[in-house]
C-alpha cells in the first residue's frame, strides 16, 4: 500500500488491515449505479415537487380531491402546501451543501 501525506497520522498496524477499515479522505469506494441513481433522485423529486406545485391553495385542494377522492379545507391546503415547499427547500438546500463540502474537499485533496 502506498502512503499518502493525508495518511501520515494513521495507524496500520495489522489490526486495521485484517478488519478492512478505511480512512474517511484517503481511500473513498467507488459508488455503484444504485447510489448514482438514488442521488440523481434525491435532486429531481424536490424540483419536480416545486416546479408541479400550484401557488394557489385552491388548485392544491383540487389537484388532491381528483389524486385521492379526499377533500380538504383551505387552511390545510395552506399549510400543506408550505411545508411542502419548506421541507423541498431545506432537502435541495442539504443536497447542495453536501455537494459543495465534497467538491471542497476534492479541491483541497488535489493540491
Amino acid at each position: 500500500m502506498i502512503a499518502h501525506h493525508c495518511c501520515d497520522g494513521v495507524s496500520t498496524g495489522p489490526s486495521r488491515k485484517a478488519t478492512g477499515a478505511r480512512v474517511a479522505i484517503g481511500d473513498p469506494r467507488a459508488r455503484t449505479l444504485a447510489r448514482r441513481c438514488l442521488d440523481v433522485a434525491g435532486w429531481i423529486v424536490p424540483s419536480g415537487i416545486l416546479a408541479l406545485l400550484p401557488k394557489c391553495p385552491a388548485c392544491l385542494v383540487a389537484y388532491f380531491a381528483i389524486g385521492t377522492g379526499i377533500g380538504i379545507s383551505m387552511s390545510t391546503a395552506i399549510y400543506l402546501r408550505m411545508a411542502l415547499v419548506v421541507l423541498c427547500a431545506a432537502s435541495l438546500s442539504y443536497l447542495a451543501a453536501s455537494r459543495g463540502r465534497r467538491f471542497i474537499a476534492r479541491l483541497a485533496r488535489s493540491h
